[in-house]
């Protein structure tokens, strides 16, 4: 147990809280994102790859094809249908679906309304206050890290990644084999 602590504190130190805010396991690879935002991007990118197909999926599907629990999913997709990400309708024939007249709907944009804007904005090592003019130990080099990421999240869309599930890219849902 020693030794798997003085690990994880040293992930913490090279890379900062914002990749590891609870306790890690040394050989599994850490989480970029919280599991309700993994959750999130996972299901609205099936949601988009059934559309695509002229299919509606429901939560027990959904929940199912990203391997995550049925209710968390469900209260997931439910307060993103409210902030008007996606549609969901009851009933026979019912699901959830993406209005195609909409944008596309970056990366980005769900997972800042999710975790907020922390991600691209925080220190490193989760000091309140670093920037260019007053900066952390590893300033330098974490800020070109964290701005890479923004970009890959900003270009990359939920439409563009559910066009490579639907092409048989089947590792973006997290699937189990």
């Amino acid at each position: 147990m020693y030794k798997r602590f003085l690990i994880k504190d040293l992930k913490v130190l090279l890379y900062g809280k914002i990749f590891f805010s609870t306790f890690v396991d040394p050989f599994k690879t850490p989480n970029l994102f919280k599991k309700e935002t993994e959750y999130a991007l996972r299901g609205l990118i099936y949601i988009q790859s059934q559309n695509s197909a002229g299919r509606r999926p429901g939560i027990a599907e959904i929940a199912d094809e990203i391997d995550a629990p049925h209710f968390y999913t469900a209260k997931i997709l439910q307060r993103l249908a409210k902030q008007g990400y996606v549609e969901s309708t009851k009933g026979k024939g019912g699901g959830f679906s993406f209005n195609a007249e909409l944008p596309d709907l970056s990366l980005k944009t769900i997972i800042t309304a999710i975790e907020g804007n922390h991600l691209f904005t925080g220190c490193g090592i989760g000091l309140k206050e670093c920037s260019s003019e007053n900066p952390c130990p590893i300033h330098d080099q974490f800020a070109p890290i964290r701005d890479s990421i923004e970009r890959l999240v900003e270009n990359e869309t939920i439409q563009s990644l559910a066009e490579k599930v639907s092409a048989g890219d089947d590792s973006v849902l997290g699937r189990r084999k």
